[in-house]
């Protein structure tokens, strides 16, 4: 919950915040309780460190290649980030897999409850770029979607 006071004109007035699922907020204004959809511009990405998996025991015969550098975004592709700071307790997506807007994505604890993390637009998933326990930061990339 987080507590404001501010003033229109010469009116003066406190007000609480509690978000709750689904994008909706319930604002407390003076005693009176108002439930509302919040529109939030999707925060910028941060840069995600990845570091690619070992390469079988098999590749290693095969003529050295030159390093791969780390993956940059997908072109076209679209990032699903973090809302919240908070804990991954639950990736239900996977890679491959067809999703389209409200598909369950990554489960996050943020402020003592659960937030399903969807997808907001239709495709597939080609990267997921967090796993179970990770702690994430607001605007934190989880989960690509081509």
């Amino acid at each position: 919950m987080k507590d404001i006071k501010f003033k229109i004109g010469d009116k003066k007035y406190e007000a609480s915040v509690v978000e709750k699922e689904d994008g909706k907020v319930e604002v407390t204004v003076n005693g009176k309780a108002y439930t509302v959809e919040v529109e939030r511009e999707a925060p910028k990405a941060k840069p995600v460190k990845v570091q690619a998996p070992a390469a079988p025991k098999a590749a290693a015969a095969a003529p050295a290649a030159a390093p791969a550098a780390p993956q940059a975004p997908t072109a076209g592709a679209k990032t699903v980030n973090a809302p919240l700071p908070g804990n991954i307790v639950k990736v239900t997506a996977t890679v491959g897999q067809a999703v389209k807007p409200g598909d369950v994505l990554v489960v996050m604890e943020a402020m003592k409850m659960e937030n399903n993390i969807v997808a907001e637009s239709e495709g597939s998933v080609s990267r997921i770029l967090v796993q179970v326990g990770q702690t994430v930061q607001s605007g934190d990339a989880l989960v690509e979607i081509a």
